[in-house]
């Protein structure tokens, strides 16, 4: 029954990100707002069929630390639902993504549309300032700086690895960072298709603040962030009946 699910809403996902960029593809010849309006859509959409479809429901947390003007957000990356689900919520969002993404049609013509931020990680230290030449201008904006510190998904279990991006970005923006921590490889693992069911948690945490040293705000942030993930996965009820993952 899982698989079946899984699949029906792989086909959900891909026909609504079709009618979603296709049937909406005039916002690109509008203000960016209104094209990030259609990725809004798009995103409680999936989520509307996540949970119907798959069974998998997805709750957020914190939200009275959740940012809401100009900020910088450090997320755990275990799915490709991280990239999707906070668009439901935070106001102006703004994700670090791959640069090869950008020529996809309609993908990275929306993502290019709503200025999102596309770095080469070929290009190393040339990219890292890239990146942080763009996250000023967004950050100038208003709007939330997403970023996922280990750079890629990891499976559940996995030991973290955090690049240097983060705190490139947490230095020269000169402000506070808002941990988000979460259970979604559990249901949505980082790699194949099947969903399982049960309740993805997005939590924010209370932000850490500017000015820290580099060391010590790493330190914090892996120490927030693994630690509430952790604690979400301890609590997941499909870990605690014994279930793989």
């Amino acid at each position: 029954m899982t698989t079946l699910r899984s699949l029906a809403f792989v086909v959900w996902l891909y026909l609504s990100m079709a009618l979603f960029a296709v049937g909406l593809s005039p916002a690109l010849m509008m203000p960016y707002r209104q094209a990030m309006w259609v990725i809004r859509g798009w995103s409680r959409f999936c989520l509307f069929g996540l949970r119907w479809i798959a069974g998998v429901k997805v709750e957020f947390r914190g939200l009275e630390h959740m940012p809401v003007g100009a900020a910088l957000i450090a997320g755990k990356h275990q799915s490709m639902l991280d990239v999707i689900a906070p668009f439901a919520v935070l106001p102006d969002n703004c994700f670090i993504m791959k640069q090869e993404l950008m020529p996809l049609p309609f993908f990275g013509w929306f993502a290019g549309k709503t200025r999102m931020i596309a770095v080469d990680r070929s290009a190393h230290s040339k990219a890292l300032k890239d990146m942080v030449r763009q996250a000023r201008a967004r950050f100038a904006e208003g709007r939330q700086i997403l970023i996922f510190p280990e750079g890629t998904r990891t499976p559940v279990g996995a030991a973290p690895d955090y690049k240097p991006g983060i705190a490139a970005l947490y230095r020269d923006l000169a402000c506070a960072c808002t941990p988000m921590a979460t259970n979604s490889g559990v249901h949505w693992p980082a790699h194949g298709f099947r969903r399982y069911p049960g309740t993805v948690v997005y939590e924010f945490l209370p932000a850490i603040p500017a000015g820290l040293k580099r060391a010590d705000f790493m330190e914090r942030l892996e120490e927030r962030l693994e630690g509430a993930s952790g604690v979400l996965l301890k609590a997941d009820s499909r870990l605690v009946s014994g279930q793989p993952t």
